[in-house]
């Protein structure tokens, strides 16, 4: 991949035209939808079963960034600043939605994998921004001890990441769980309508981000496809290898596997897009590395997910205890 085509990639300038308050607004309904099937009772079944999801949360909030960060360092020039802040944005994202699907078809640990994503939803709030704000910076002063590339001032700005994730992510889960526990009526009419509306919203992203920037993007594919399919295959290793070292039963194996490698980029994007967070002047002019990857990882993820899933399906391997 030429210097060029990376100056062009991170050139890459993506404005919602005063449209990100409203992303904001469908992302806390989002959100709100989600929260809908999390119950209070979830969070106790995590002190029930501490082992597996202990080291769900550790895969999740520290090996997956850290370990982000040893691939960007291996990587070295080959990747530029902002490319390699996306792949440290998206893991610093709590696990995806779509998770708790995936872990279904693998016959996996339903319940750990509902555990965990209300676990590490709850908890991103705090968490997403202080990761992104750590490993960054770590990796910022690697690249610039190691004259990576010609850094711009790039200051994280991690009380606007908090006071956003708190807004459209913190309020509607803590109104989407009291929903689902006093109106469960409710609850259930718009379970569903709202995981569908999490789809569009994502996919509206994404066509927003590559339409117009269809050249661009066409150009860098192979180049963008190698870092998210090295990513994504770093982080589902992480969750099954972790697991299988702890020799966790096999079913926390395949949903540790999951949550591990399945990010929830759309809340990287909804951040990316925020001109409040990453302003469209200045240093984080020029972040298109950021948006093209994160954008990329949401669709990778799933594709991945679902290819797992079926080959689990397929399979059909059982523990000797395993119902």
């Amino acid at each position: 991949m030429s210097e060029e085509v990376i100056r062009n990639l991170d050139a890459l300038n993506v404005t919602m035209n005063g449209g990100s308050t409203l992303l904001n607004i469908v992302l806390a309904f989002v959100m709100f939808g989600v929260a809908l099937g999390i119950k209070p009772s979830t969070f106790v079944d995590i002190i029930k079963n501490p082992k597996s999801i202990i080291t769900g949360i550790v895969c999740q909030l520290v090996l997956l960034p850290a370990l982000t960060l040893c691939l960007i360092m291996i990587c070295g020039h080959w990747i530029s600043p902002m490319i390699a802040l996306g792949m440290i944005l998206v893991a610093a994202c709590p696990g995806g939605n779509i998770s708790n699907f995936i872990t279904s078809l693998s016959r996996g640990n339903s319940e750990l994998s509902v555990s965990l994503t209300a676990f590490n939803t709850a908890a991103c709030v705090i968490t997403t921004p202080l990761n992104f704000a750590f490993w960054g910076k770590l990796y910022l002063n690697f690249a610039g001890n190691h004259g990576i590339a010609t850094l711009p001032e790039l200051e994280i700005p991690l009380g606007e990441i908090f006071q956003s994730i708190f807004i459209i992510m913190g309020i509607p889960l803590v109104l989407g769980m009291l929903c689902g526990q006093y109106l469960p009526k409710v609850a259930n009419i718009l379970k569903k309508p709202l995981q569908y509306l999490s789809i569009a919203v994502f996919i509206a992203m994404v066509i927003i981000i590559f339409t117009g920037n269809l050249d661009v993007f066409m150009k860098c594919i192979r180049y963008i496809f190698l870092i998210v399919l090295l990513h994504n295959l770093l982080a589902l290793g992480i969750g099954f290898g972790t697991s299988t070292l702890l020799k966790l039963p096999y079913k926390d194996r395949r949903t540790l596997t999951i949550e591990t490698g399945i990010q929830n980029s759309g809340l990287g994007l909804i951040l990316l897009l925020n001109p409040n967070i990453f302003p469209d002047t200045g240093a984080w002019a020029n972040n298109g590395g950021m948006l093209v990857i994160t954008a990329w990882w949401g669709v990778w993820h799933i594709i991945s997910g679902l290819t797992l899933a079926f080959l689990w399906k397929v399979r059909g391997r059982k523990e000797p205890n395993e119902a």
